[in-house]
């Protein structure tokens, strides 16, 4: 299929209108067939519950192009189980995992001409979402929902690519203990928007969260999950039910094990003791990896391998999961769902 006339090269990470769009609609106590549509806008009520009490969640993932041209998606049946939990936690209709796959495809397919080429360095980003809709100015469950599907090819998400960023500690928290932090609902967002500023104002990439208790231990780096890897091999990243669960981080965790022979844990990492890592990163759909060269805490700067290059542990496993991504190299059985440019009618 001929491409879109885009620079893929000078992509960033910003919204752009593609051909379709994918939405289905839940009334009556089940959801509809859902179908593609031309417009990019959804029509909802004033009083909608995803508008004023925050009954909504979304994800994110992305279509891959491998080397032979054929278009991937990576793990796409652990985003439809978050998605699930998200739903459960906030009382919304569970989109079943077939049915969220199949929409994901679907936006694929109609949206071809938009999924970067092989070797640019770009993918075709997807942004499933549900939110309360109907009329309902109570504080409760809306009567009515919408999952839609939306994509949009994308660039790296910071601006210096894979390059070491600058973090502060944040005094503010993302999550409170039992609350959402372990969901993907926008209000973890929300309250994050500020303590980002105040970082970037201060001259830094993003902020790293601590444990919303004690404050004594490392959650998440901004709107991503955190790891860090010690001069003896070992890849650790916290362990918390305020966490979100990445699916880049539990793939990294994976291909640390098994592709590069590192020890894979899952456990607790105090802020006092982070000068024990050789290398530090962050881990998320949008940014993949972005390694952390220095982190900021109570006034003192901790430096890890460089603030000028990413270390060579950490590109490693970059290597190995981008690899793996845009089919270079073998995934593990199940990780890769490819389109069969058959679903979008």
């Amino acid at each position: 299929m001929e491409k879109a006339n885009i620079n893929w090269g000078e992509l960033g990470f910003n919204y752009q209108k593609v051909d379709k769009i994918y939405v289905s609609y839940w009334k009556d106590g089940k959801w509809d067939e859902g179908s593609l549509q031309d417009d990019d806008k959804i029509s909802i009520s004033v009083s909608a519950t995803s508008l004023h009490y925050g009954q909504q969640c979304f994800e994110g993932l992305k279509a891959y192009t491998t080397k032979s041209g054929n278009i991937q998606l990576f793990r796409p049946d652990m985003n439809a189980k978050r998605l699930q939990n998200s739903c459960k936690r906030i009382l919304m209709p569970e989109v079943p995992i077939d049915k969220f796959i199949d929409a994901c495809l679907k936006v694929v397919e109609a949206n071809e001409k938009y999924v970067p080429p092989y070797g640019t360095g770009a993918t075709f980003y997807l942004r499933p979402f549900v939110i309360g809709t109907g009329d309902n100015i109570g504080a409760g469950p809306a009567p009515e929902y919408i999952f839609c599907v939306f994509g949009i090819p994308v660039g790296p998400y910071f601006k210096g690519g894979f390059n070491p960023v600058k973090m502060t500690t944040a005094k503010f928290d993302r999550a409170a203990p039992y609350g959402t932090g372990g969901v993907k609902v926008g209000g973890n967002y929300a309250c994050g928007m500020l303590p980002h500023q105040i970082a970037v104002n201060d001259g830094f990439a993003d902020c790293i969260y601590l444990d919303p208790e004690t404050h004594t231990t490392i959650e998440e780096a901004g709107t991503s999950n955190f790891f860090g890897i010690t001069k003896d091999n070992k890849f650790i990243t916290p362990d918390s039910p305020s966490i979100l669960p990445s699916i880049t981080r539990n793939s990294l965790l994976t291909v640390a094990r098994d592709y590069l022979g590192m020890e894979a844990i899952e456990g607790e990492i105090k802020i006092d003791d982070i000068d024990m890592f050789e290398e530090v990163g962050a881990c998320g759909t949008a940014a993949v990896i972005t390694p952390i060269g220095s982190i900021t805490y109570n006034g003192k700067k901790h430096i890890f391998h460089s603030e000028e290059e990413a270390g060579p542990k950490i590109t490693k496993l970059y290597n190995t999961l981008y690899g793996i991504q845009f089919g270079d190299i073998e995934a593990p059985e199940g990780w890769i769902v490819k389109l069969q440019k058959q679903c979008a009618k």
